[in-house]
């Protein structure tokens, strides 16, 4: 059995391994969507590809849609070199269950793969026809929150944003500046409106993805390569809606034992890819079951009928969606994971579900999510946080067959720590007028500046997960050494004071010094990390 079109005509075979296949006709629809192009996705790694592709595969089967979603890549192109193409753009979904049984089926729900810069050339005209038509209702991004930012922490440009603004539409190459170069494109052959849906992880995602894009255009106006009347249709949210969104659903990287099981079955070519970006991918995709999608319901174009998809999609207002995603961010889901992830680092633990079990990491969840998360959350009503909270720490995150890694979880995490833990820090500042009496959320800071030191609880090296600050942060922290902590000196204040990094000044929050206690406890020596948790847990 074969993952391309061809393959799948062998029904019988793949139906006797167990994996459901598409009851439409997976060619008809990439013609179809190709001619009629109504949704374009950009990132289109592994949680687009098992959610919103199953979001869409669901909606397809049901009849409520007629077309796929066009993949566009602004970063990995191996991605679409290696998994899209080979595999004629379809997906093996698997979901894991906590009970390890296993859901199988074939999503061909995205239908086209394109390389968004202008050196593909084929591509790059590709892409503005998708643009251009005016059924085009829905761009959808999941990018990270580090595909939104156009300045580096000293609040300059970084150097590619640069070169994006000096060099203009038709040659630029980060996913902002592509997007308004094809928001341009939109702009000249008609303006129809259009909705761009960020799906990261980011609080108020639809407000930093509309940010990025209009100061873009503003720049490039600055320089006459666009007109005043382009970036006045940008801003017109009626025209231009940036939809905010809450995004859920824990996608790890490609689990070898599931490559084996697929093999097992018949399946061929279920080999893992590890790309020159560092990207985890293969032809399936291994998720958990649950998901949640919250939407705001702002398309001025239309929009599928996403909520009848059967994946958790809700459709609400902003201040629903914001509530929900706060829920998520800063208190039930993203600040757990951020608090254990550098401690299972540091403690041994490669599988974060086997952190759960840790005496320490275990409580550490609870005080970060049900003591500190918790009180100072809004209720969105749709979703209830204690519930929401309960389903992550008793089920999802314990899960033994979903193999997530800690370092996984770490990746990137720099760039969520003002969200998942700043926001919690101004309530408590806000009600009380100091965060001083909170414990989870320092230990966790300083168990994020003590993991990026690479050195583990036993004395041991590890590699750091990537992340766009590794470089500033492990400069900063030069000289720090395990087993003296008089070297730190006076080396965390700038680094605690940093509102860029964590949202607030973490001195002036009340926390600063206790999060350098914390850390000089923590370097003091072998087995230093544990007992520092132990005492502070206690």
């Amino acid at each position: 059995m074969r993952l391309t079109y061809d393959g799948l005509k062998d029904y019988d075979a793949w139906q006797k391994a167990g994996i459901a296949l598409p009851p439409y006709d997976p060619e008809k629809l990439a013609g179809s969507t190709r001619k009629n192009p109504r949704w374009v996705h950009f990132g289109i790694g592994n949680i687009f590809r098992i959610f919103v592709g199953g979001i869409a595969d669901s909606l397809i089967r049901a009849g409520k849609m007629d077309t796929g979603i066009i993949c566009a890549e602004t970063f990995d192109f191996d991605v679409v070199d290696k998994i899209y193409a080979p595999f004629d753009n379809l997906a093996l979904a698997v979901t894991l269950y906590p009970d390890g049984k296993t859901d199988k089926r074939v999503l061909a729900s995205l239908t086209e793969a394109v390389k968004a810069q202008p050196r593909f050339g084929d591509d790059w005209t590709r892409l503005k026809e998708i643009f251009t038509a005016s059924s085009l209702q829905l761009v959808s991004f999941t990018i990270t929150e580090k595909g939104y930012a156009l300045h580096g922490s000293d609040g300059k440009f970084f150097p590619f944003v640069n070169a994006d603004i000096e060099n203009g539409p038709e040659k630029c190459g980060g996913a902002m500046a592509v997007v308004t170069s094809m928001l341009l494109a939109r702009f000249k052959a008609g303006a129809a409106p259009l909705a761009l849906v960020s799906m990261d992880n980011v609080s108020q995602n639809g407000k930093k993805l509309r940010e990025s894009v209009i100061e873009m255009a503003g720049q490039w106006y600055e320089r006459n390569f666009v007109p005043a009347d382009f970036v006045a249709w940008v801003k017109d949210e009626s025209k231009v809606a940036f939809p905010w969104s809450m995004i859920d659903k824990i996608t790890p990287r490609p689990s070898e034992e599931v490559g084996k099981m697929l093999a097992g079955l018949g399946v061929d070519d279920m080999g893992i890819v590890v790309t020159s970006k560092r990207t985890y991918i293969a032809p399936f995709v291994n998720a958990e079951a649950p998901g949640y999608l919250v939407i705001e319901d702002s398309f001025p174009n239309g929009r599928p009928e996403l909520e009848a998809s059967g994946y958790g999609v809700y459709m609400a207002d902003r201040t629903t969606v914001n509530m929900s995603e706060r829920m998520k961010v800063t208190a039930c889901l993203n600040p757990i994971h951020s608090a254990l992830c550098t401690y299972a680092i540091m403690l041994g633990y490669t599988l974060f579900a086997d952190c759960m079990h840790d005496p320490e990491l275990s409580k550490l969840a609870n005080i970060v999510g049900y003591d500190e998360g918790l009180p100072v959350v809004k209720d969105p009503k749709i979703i209830s946080p204690a519930k929401f909270l309960d389903e992550c720490i008793n089920v999802r995150f314990p899960n033994p067959y979903l193999g997530d890694t800690s370092a996984r979880i770490a990746t990137d995490i720099s760039q969520g720590l003002s969200i998942r833990f700043g926001e919690t820090v101004k309530e408590y500042v806000a009600r009380d007028g100091s965060a001083s009496k909170l414990t989870g959320i320092p230990l966790a800071i300083a168990g994020w500046l003590r993991y990026l030191l690479a050195v583990d609880d036993k004395g041991g090296k590890y590699e750091l997960s990537p992340d766009p600050m590794n470089a500033e942060m492990t400069a900063k922290l030069e000289g720090v050494t395990v087993g003296d902590p008089d070297s730190v000196g006076g080396k965390l204040r700038p680094v605690l004071s940093n509102a860029r990094i964590f949202g607030v000044n973490l001195y002036e929050a009340g926390l600063g010094d206790k999060i350098e206690a914390m850390f000089r406890e923590e370097i003091a020596g072998p087995g230093a990390v544990r007992a520092t948790l132990k005492k502070y847990l206690a």
